[in-house]
């Protein structure tokens, strides 16, 4: 059997803390997860049962909402993040890491951090969430998948400016990319020879040079070559016509050269339902395709569907 999952509580003045209670009462016992975090920064009402272990869930998840606890210096203030739990949402992070890592976790969900809190509180010294999870685990790439339920995307560069995007996209970063991708389709999503699109950097690929030289003066050419090593690769393809149902048919991840190259498309195609998975990592690690959302923090209005979506697929990763 594979243990349960482990859920982290992220800032737990966004809207982690409710959307950890909306996704059990919606699962219960037919998913369990332990939620690690302070059980005072729950919703008031929400039935908990503290556990020593993840396999514990298995036996309360139907009842109650499974809780490795640990507890927070400061309160929980829905909107109001506060760098004196910085230090406390580091060790939830840490603590999740040693179970999956261990096995005692069948993978990992986060919920939403903010980095500028984690710098102000506790000296965070990682661009963000994923790389310091690929730094926890030892890796030293790992790459962004987004999925949803009609499409897989991998934005090649992520979270940075578009002036930059020329300059850090380079054939080994493209490559790397590629193969961390096709690996962990194979290996995790069970696809044994996956197809892979690569979308081009300027618009219309860059029409021959019209638009742009990238294309034709190595982004095609590192195509080929993966070709014949044996990926099942196509592009370099318009974006504008990359996303539509016809097109997504005939692949089964889109590689984006950017961020909302990639982000667009997704969100456009059901908003909520989209779900972030690290690739590269040796455990299974997804998070919801949203952040703390502070301005709705304690409304009772955040919507746990792209959590439930998730865990889900963290559970059919474990499971495989």
């Amino acid at each position: 059997m594979t243990p349960p999952l482990v859920l982290s509580c992220g800032d737990p003045a966004g809207i982690g803390p409710e959307l950890a209670a909306k996704a059990w009462a919606l699962l219960k016992g037919d998913l369990p997860f332990a939620w690690i975090g302070d059980p005072s920064h729950l919703p008031a009402g929400t039935p908990v049962a503290i556990v020593d272990t993840p396999a514990d869930a298995t036996a309360h998840a139907a009842t109650a909402l499974p809780v490795l606890a640990h507890p927070f210096p400061a309160p929980a203030r829905p909107g109001q993040p506060d760098p004196a739990n910085a230090p406390a949402v580091i060790e939830v992070l840490d603590r999740a890491v040693d179970l999956v890592q261990s096995g005692a976790a069948g993978g990992l969900c986060t919920a939403p951090i903010n980095k500028k809190v984690l710098i102000d509180g506790a000296g965070f010294a990682h661009p963000g969430h994923t790389e310091y999870l690929a730094a926890r685990a030892g890796v030293d790439r790992v790459v962004m998948m987004l999925a949803g339920p009609d499409l897989r995307v991998v934005p090649a560069t992520i979270h940075i400016a578009l002036a930059d995007v020329p300059r850090a996209l380079t054939p080994d970063l493209l490559r790397e990319t590629i193969e961390i991708t096709a690996r962990d389709l194979r290996t995790r999503f069970g696809l044994p020879t996956p197809r892979i699109a690569i979308a081009g950097l300027n618009p219309h690929a860059g029409e021959g040079g019209a638009m742009g030289h990238e294309e034709l003066d190595w982004i095609a050419g590192l195509i080929a070559t993966m070709q014949a090593e044996g990926h099942l690769l196509t592009g370099p393809h318009p974006a504008d016509t990359l996303f539509h149902a016809a097109a997504r048919a005939r692949y089964d991840v889109a590689i984006a050269m950017y961020h909302d190259q990639a982000l667009i498309p997704i969100k456009t195609l059901d908003f909520d339902r989209g779900v972030n998975v690290t690739l590269g990592l040796p455990f299974i690690r997804t998070s919801p395709d949203h952040g703390t959302a502070y301005d709705i923090a304690g409304k009772g209005i955040a919507t746990p569907t792209s959590l439930v979506e998730a865990l889900k697929l963290a559970h059919r990763l474990a499971s495989a």
